[in-house]
């Protein structure tokens, strides 16, 4: 077994120095050290970024014949004024002289003016609307019976013409998603004295012509009556 083991081994020794020299007769040692000297290592000064440098270099714009024979605009500075839209001043509202009618009044006002629709010719619809501080001062917006809108009126905005007791018309603008007059309304309500409290009858005799009926707190009668005196 020794034998065996000596003579593996010595084989083994001859192997390697017959690839010792057949790598030295190919010069490979010498080669695999001049590779390892040529790398570059990892804090080599030139990994190092440089900075780029960018040059600039100015062009002529090209220009046509016909401009280029032309001399060249002179521009001047010229100050342009900032424009300034004013503000537009809302004044605070007075509201010292608004009278307000009470419930009283407000109730007999509208019971007068269901004996009077009670007496009007049943084919033309109509509704009483009690009159409000908005309806007749500040805002001057009349909205009106929602279902009445819907079945009676047309279904799109347009000019709704009101006819007074004298035979007056004041034409106004109806705003059918909102079932109320805007514009138009205001020179009615002022035209008429209009008062808080106040019941009005809205009698249509046409889709978008109504006659109105005013019928009067006892306040607004004798300011009324007063003012015509």
């Amino acid at each position: 077994m020794g034998i065996a083991n000596l003579s593996y081994e010595e084989c083994r020794r001859k192997r390697l120095e017959e690839n010792k020299k057949r790598m030295e007769a190919l010069n490979l040692p010498m080669l695999s050290q001049a590779l390892i000297d040529s790398s570059p290592s990892k804090s080599s000064p030139s990994k190092l970024t440089k900075p780029r440098v960018t040059q600039k270099e100015l062009v002529v714009v090209r220009r046509s014949s016909r401009v280029a024979k032309q001399t060249a605009p002179v521009y001047a500075e010229v100050i342009i004024n900032r424009v300034v839209i004013p503000r537009r001043i809302s004044k605070a509202r007075d509201l010292s002289n608004r009278v307000y009618a009470s419930d009283e009044a407000r109730k007999e006002a509208f019971e007068r003016a269901e004996q009077l629709q009670s007496g009007l010719e049943p084919n033309y619809p109509s509704f009483i609307k009690s009159m409000l501080q908005s309806h007749v001062s500040g805002g001057f917006w009349l909205g009106l019976p929602s279902h009445f809108c819907k079945n009676r009126l047309p279904n799109r905005d347009g000019v709704m013409t009101l006819i007074d007791e004298d035979g007056d018309e004041y034409p106004t603008i109806y705003l059918a998603r909102k079932t109320g007059l805007s514009g138009g309304w205001k020179g009615f309500a002022v035209a008429h004295k209009l008062a808080d409290g106040d019941a009005v009858i809205f009698q249509f005799i046409k889709p978008t012509t109504c006659k109105v009926h005013i019928l009067r707190t006892n306040s607004s009668r004798e300011d009324s009556d007063s003012n015509s005196s």
